[in-house]
């Protein structure tokens, strides 16, 4: 995602594909999709190959003249996540990018100093990890076991750092802007006092980062061992998920068998039923530290200007989000009763 962030070495204008020559201090794309991804990118997110150059130069266009002070990165590939995650929609695919920066700078717990080294804890507890091989659909599969997490260890927006760095390496892959990821996490073990640490402030945090503050498309989110508390966890959360995404989520319990209609037994580990062996976090806490410096490098290019604060950026939704600040007070008597 390197690239120069303002906006004077823009094209006015990249009217057709063969305009692609333009910006040549930037890094030029090179498309890694096979032919069947191409063909799926068509089909389902309207990703037409030959148009591809000028619909990323659309998209420059527009943060250039609307937000010229947004600090983002310009380059054609970073642009292009963007566009694939809101379907080439330019508005919304702007309104997304715009989004993206908007979490990152109004949450400085999470965001400041965020690279693999800084949560280290987090990655060897094991508390997210990537499973080696993808489903049939070719997804990756995201594990998150909050059992792993001891509260006095470190507060949860570590782990929430290393959710977020585990989905900003998995979505530098495009394979996976064009399949998306699927999440599994398993609550054996969460307890009341542990999920009163997922208040109100970080559930709406969390909440609009995942969907609408980061291009990636989350096609499913297993549940496994819920206990009775996470019913109604959702039952308050859920008013406030697009009704898309609400129904991606799966309540699986301690049923493996139902599990395993949505994740297959043979890329799953054998504490989930799988038959690809013991879980092993080394791989993926190898490959996140191993991109420290591409990290620090992407990372520093988006740098809150001075002359901007996080508000000024806010595109839309402060409504809901008073609605959300209002409904959600009452979680922690409701997650009493639940339990």
């Amino acid at each position: 995602m390197s690239g120069d962030s303002d906006c004077t070495k823009t094209s006015p204008s990249a009217g057709s594909p063969s305009d692609s020559e333009f910006l040549l201090d930037r890094p030029k794309y090179v498309c890694s999709l096979s032919p069947e991804l191409i063909t799926k990118a068509r089909e389902e997110l309207q990703e037409k190959p030959e148009w591809r150059l000028r619909d990323v130069q659309a998209l420059r266009d527009m943060v250039c003249k609307d937000y010229p002070s947004l600090g983002t990165c310009l380059d054609d590939a970073f642009l292009l996540r963007f566009l694939r995650a809101r379907k080439f929609d330019y508005d919304r695919a702007l309104q997304l990018l715009v989004n993206y920066h908007t979490c990152r700078r109004s949450w400085p717990e999470v965001f400041n100093n965020l690279k693999p080294s800084a949560i280290k804890p987090v990655l060897e507890s094991g508390f997210v990890t990537v499973l080696p091989r993808r489903d049939p659909e070719g997804r990756h599969v995201v594990c998150i076991r909050p059992d792993r997490w001891t509260p006095s260890n470190y507060p949860i927006t570590e782990n929430i750092r290393a959710i977020y760095l585990t989905l900003e390496k998995l979505i530098q892959s495009e394979e996976t802007q064009v399949n998306g990821i699927v999440i599994l996490a398993d609550y054996k073990g969460v307890s009341l006092s542990k999920a009163s640490h997922f208040g109100p402030f970080v559930a709406k945090k969390v909440i609009g980062i995942l969907q609408d503050g980061f291009p990636i498309r989350i096609k499913a989110v297993n549940i496994i061992n819920e206990p009775r508390i996470f019913k109604g966890i959702f039952a308050i959360i859920k008013p406030f998920l697009k009704e898309k995404i609400a129904n991606r989520f799966f309540l699986h319990g301690c049923d493996l068998n139902s599990l395993h209609q949505n994740i297959p037994p043979v890329i799953l580990p054998e504490e989930y039923g799988g038959t690809s062996g013991k879980l092993d976090i080394s791989m993926w806490n190898e490959i996140l530290l191993a991109s420290e410096e591409d990290f620090v490098h992407d990372f520093s290019q988006l740098v809150l200007p001075c002359d901007s604060s996080p508000h000024d950026l806010l595109v839309s939704g402060d409504a809901d989000e008073k609605q959300c600040d209002d409904s959600l007070r009452g979680m922690k008597p409701q997650l009493y009763y639940c339990y």
